[in-house]
């Protein structure tokens, strides 16, 4: 607000000056023109003070004008026509930012940057609803092969029926969890969540959220090292529990057989930090740097199940209670995840 204030302040104070500067402008004319004809026709004007302000005020005046139309009305006009633009959907506009007042400047320079942004958001709209028809389509393709195959081929084996059936399942599932997933970003987005806040033991979610997680990590015989404090937390309970749902169902999805999954949380001065790590390949450079986008999967054959809105999910989740989440290979092999959160959110 003061930044604003003082640049109301600058262009005050630019026009009066030039109003100050036009009287006097005005003065030293007519004293001029009556000093040149007093000393070199020996003539002194009796033309009344009022008209001869008046004359040279006309000129002055429009001089001024002239310079204040060049200086600040033509921008503002070249910016409303930008404006216009950018209202009939051309994003690509973009405004030369010289100028010799700053305000005029800094106007250009936001337009700009709102201009980027719109553009940015564009896209983003379009990759997102290229992206979800895509990921829609997958499975309800696979559906719809597996019940043609059912309806049409009376000669399937119980075997192959029930083969059938669990791909429709799990492709049913899976549009399941995208429609939830995508529900979800969209409150995320619009900080819904920040409306139902209730005091909770946070260990003791992570806890459940492991137990939930039992058949898929006995499975592959996995076993957890668990190191965690106590901590009370304020909180959307039901959407923090996204965050644990999705970092140990991956580290459970990427570890080997027989291998340990370590978790711990503790409570530091100013800020809760949870960790976990795998044993599993890693993360590539390529994938570290995407790996929080929306619909991005890494594994770009589709041999492991997802979306690619867990991570992006969790992420969004994580910003909007002020946190961070950083993820980086151990040398002993496999991958650290680190949410850290506000002890105060």
């Amino acid at each position: 607000m003061r930044k604003n204030f003082s640049h109301r302040m600058n262009l005050r104070l630019i026009f009066s000056l030039l109003v100050m500067v036009e009287f006097i402008v005005v003065v030293a004319f007519y004293w001029l023109a009556a000093e040149l004809h007093h000393r070199f026709f020996n003539i002194t004007l009796n033309i009344p003070t009022n008209v001869w302000l008046l004359f040279l005020s006309t000129i002055v005046g429009g001089g001024i004008t002239t310079f204040l139309s060049r200086r600040f009305i033509e921008p503002i006009i070249k910016l409303g026509d930008a404006m216009s633009q950018v209202s009939k959907g051309d994003f690509s506009v973009r405004l030369e930012v010289h100028h010799p007042f700053k305000e005029i400047r800094d106007l250009y320079k936001n337009f700009n940057l709102m201009a980027e942004e719109l553009s940015s958001t564009e896209i983003l709209q379009t990759d997102f609803v290229s992206n979800v028809s895509h990921e829609f389509k997958t499975p309800i393709n696979a559906i719809e092969g597996y019940a043609t195959l059912l309806q049409n081929d009376s000669s399937n084996s119980p075997q192959e029926q029930a083969q059938y059936i669990d791909k429709i399942l799990l492709n049913t599932r899976r549009l399941s969890t995208l429609v939830g997933n995508i529900l979800l970003l969209s409150k995320v987005d619009n900080q819904a969540i920040l409306s139902k806040q209730a005091s909770f033991r946070l260990d003791e979610q992570i806890r459940q959220t492991i137990v939930m997680l039992e058949p898929a990590w006995d499975r592959k015989n996995l076993e957890f090292d668990i190191k965690m404090d106590e901590i009370d937390y304020i909180a959307n309970e039901s959407i923090l529990f996204h965050i644990w749902n999705n970092l140990i169902g991956n580290a459970i999805k990427f570890s080997p057989e027989n291998a340990v999954i370590s978790l711990s949380l503790k409570e530091l001065e100013n800020e809760i930090e949870f960790t976990i790590e795998d044993h599993g390949p890693g993360i590539s450079d390529s994938v570290k740097k995407h790996m929080f986008d929306k619909f991005y999967q890494g594994d770009s054959s589709h041999k492991q199940e997802g979306n690619g809105l867990g991570l992006a999910l969790v992420k969004q989740i994580v910003t909007t209670y002020h946190g961070e989440i950083t993820a980086e290979n151990i040398p002993q092999g496999g991958c650290r995840v680190t949410v850290r959160l506000m002890r105060q959110p």
